[in-house]
C-alpha cells in the first residue's frame, strides 16, 4: 500500500480526558538499545522520546483543498516568535509560537479540535508502523562508499582501484546519461523504514521502544505511523 494511501486512513480518531488519538505520532531518536522479549531473547530496538504535540490545525477539503491534522511542538517564547506565529498558534499555543509545526494526512474526525493535546496512546505494544526521518550525511564520498561499486583490482600496478568505471557513451547521445554511480554528497535524504513494530510504549516516560534501526541522528526528529 503507498505511503499517501496509508496517512489518509484516519481509523483511530478518539477522544479521551482532553487529548485526541492519531494513526500516527512524531517523536525524537534518543539511541538504540536492546531488551528481552517475551521469549527472554534480547532484541534491538530504537528509542524514541515523545514530546508534548497540541493541534495547531484542522485542515479540510473544502477549505484547504485536502484533509489534514496540523501539530505543533516545543513552544518557543513570544520575544523569539514572529507575528505570524502568533497569529497561527493563538488558539493552541497561546502566546507563543512552536520550534515544530508538522502535518498528518488524515481525515478529521470528532475530538480532533485546536488546542487539543495528541495522546500517547495513539500507538500501542504490538502496532507495526513505519519510520520517517532525514538519515545522516555522510558529506562528499566516492562511488565505492556511495554506490558499493565494486571498484578495480587491489594488487599492485593496475593503477584503477577505487573508481566506478567506464560511463562514456558513444558519438550518440556523446554524453554521460543521469543516474549515474559517480561521487557526489551521500546521505542527509528523507528514508522510510517498513513493517517496524512498536515493542512497549512507557507512558510514565513518554518513550516509545521500535524494533530495529529508524534512520536520522540522535535528536532527529521521526515521524512514527501505523501500517495495516
Amino acid at each position: 500500500m503507498s505511503e499517501a494511501k496509508t496517512e489518509n486512513q484516519a481509523a483511530e480518531t478518539q477522544q479521551g480526558g482532553g487529548k485526541v488519538q492519531l494513526p500516527g505520532l512524531f517523536a525524537f531518536k534518543v539511541g538504540m538499545t536492546r531488551i528481552p522479549d517475551d521469549k527472554g531473547e534480547m532484541v534491538t530496538c530504537t528509542v524514541l522520546k515523545y514530546e508534548p504535540w497540541v493541534v495547531s490545525q484542522v485542515k479540510t477539503g473544502d477549505k484547504d483543498g485536502y484533509s489534514a491534522i496540523q501539530i505543533a511542538c516545543r513552544p518557543k517564547t513570544e520575544k523569539r516568535s514572529t507575528r505570524s506565529e502568533l497569529g497561527h498558534l493563538k488558539g493552541s499555543l497561546k502566546k507563543s509560537g512552536a520550534y515544530f509545526v508538522r502535518e498528518l494526512a488524515v481525515d478529521a474526525k470528532d475530538g480532533a479540535s485546536v488546542g487539543v493535546e495528541v495522546d500517547l496512546a495513539s500507538l500501542k505494544k504490538g502496532d507495526w508502523v513505519k519510520a520517517t526521518a532525514v538519515s545522516k550525511g555522510k558529506g562528499f564520498q566516492g562511488s565505492v562508499k556511495r554506490f558499493n561499486v565494486g571498484g578495480g583490482p587491489a594488487a599492485h600496478g593496475s593503477c584503477f582501484h577505487r573508481q566506478p568505471g567506464s560511463s562514456g557513451n558513444r558519438t550518440w547521445p556523446g554524453r554521460i546519461m543521469k543516474g549515474k554511480p559517480f561521487p557526489g554528497h551521500m546521505g542527509d535524504e528523507k528514508v522510510t523504514i517498513k513493517n517496524l513494530k512498536v515493542l512497549d510504549v512507557l507512558s510514565e516516560d513518554n518513550v516509545i521502544l521500535v524494533s530495529g534501526s529508524v534512520p536520522g541522528a540522535k535528536n532527529a526528529l521521526v515521524r512514527i505511523l501505523k501500517q495495516d
